[in-house]
């Protein structure tokens, strides 16, 4: 008799724990997402999580490796164990991996061959804006990871905040970071003016990573308490690069030439749970302490988050006609309809 022996579907790798539906599941991994900070991997073994897909990241003499943090041998996590800066080991048999995945020692049978089968299973690595970013499929990826304004210009200082956890789904956190109707009532303790709510016209431009937007106001970006902001008469230019699905970009025009550019980049932990990683660069005030912005940075996002978490329904209703919109969401209504340009379906969640 002869057996007929399928190649896996695409479904076989799908996380054990599913909170998002199948078909998104299965679009949102062929995007690139980052998962850690590049000065948080170190010798030891650091466990993250990404789509649900529990991953583990570690260093070896050469790169940097991300794979599932399960031994194969008896499902242990790798994070558990211990690394020593060019290899990881189970906590459980001492299994060792090194480059690319592989199982270089077998501590009970030191003299034995190595079967192929205990290789973990990797995934793509890059280092970019302080950040590791992965695809969980790469065969099917459709971008490359979003570009950032001025990272590279050596006239700016890079800054990498903290991640912050967020309750909540990514594109919810995504939306208020490129709502622009919002600052008056939620950041009056930060930047904003609770005296200053008009939002002047604007329109988003469609492109084909999902769309642009220029919003001009004279709704100052300084701290409060900031001598600059007696300053009046300038006009601020906020420019909103959206990259779908979850990253998006806003370069500040200061005046002088200023300027400010902050990545958020919202990792989906799963569709509860977001990992917002904020990379920026600046041209000016390069000797501020950097715990200084690191803080402000926190309490910016500190103010976003406790919306984020309150809001219902929990992830992003992308029919039109689910919520109530105004001219102020300009810029909500096409991330939506860029999301669903990709195929998304309404709730993302099963």
């Amino acid at each position: 008799m002869t057996v007929q022996v399928r190649p896996p579907s695409p479904e076989s790798r799908l996380p054990r724990d599913l909170t998002f539906n199948v078909d998104d599941w299965l679009i949102l991994a062929s995007y690139w997402h980052p998962i850690a900070l590049a000065r948080e991997v170190g010798d030891q073994p650091l466990g993250v999580t990404l789509l649900d897909a529990p991953l583990v990241i570690y260093r070896t003499a050469e790169s940097i490796i991300v794979a599932d943090d399960l031994c194969p041998h008896r499902g242990v996590p790798l994070s558990m164990g211990k690394g020593d800066g060019k290899t990881v080991a189970c906590a459980y048999h001492g299994f060792r991996f090194g480059e690319k995945g592989h199982c270089v020692r077998i501590p009970a049978h030191p003299d034995k061959g190595i079967p192929s089968r205990l290789n973990l299973h990797t995934y793509p690595v890059v280092e970019r804006y302080g950040l590791i970013w992965t695809c969980l499929r790469p065969e099917e990826g459709k971008t490359a990871i979003p570009p950032m304004p001025h990272w590279d210009d050596p006239t700016y200082q890079q800054i990498n905040c903290p991640w912050i956890d967020i309750a909540g789904f990514a594109g919810r956190q995504v939306e208020g970071f490129i709502d622009v109707a919002h600052f008056a009532f939620v950041h009056t303790e930060t930047f904003a003016d609770p005296d200053n709510p008009v939002v002047p016209a604007y329109m988003p431009q469609i492109t084909p990573y999902g769309f642009e937007a220029e919003y001009r106001s004279s709704v100052a970006n300084y701290p409060i308490g900031r001598p600059e902001r007696s300053k009046t008469g300038f006009e601020w230019l906020r420019h909103f690069r959206v990259h779908v699905p979850f990253t998006a970009t806003l370069e500040i025009h200061f005046p002088d030439d200023g300027r400010l550019v902050i990545m958020n980049a919202a990792s989906p932990v799963s569709a509860r749970k977001t990992r917002m990683f904020a990379p920026m660069c600046r041209n000016f005030d390069k000797d501020i302490p950097l715990q200084d912005v690191y803080d402000f940075n926190r309490r910016v996002f500190e103010e976003d988050r406790a919306l984020v978490e309150a809001q219902k329904p929990e992830n992003l209703p992308l029919d039109a006609s689910l919520e109530v919109h105004v001219m102020a969401d300009r810029s909500s209504i096409a991330y939506r309809r860029a999301l669903r340009a990709i195929g998304l379906s309404q709730f993302f969640t099963a």
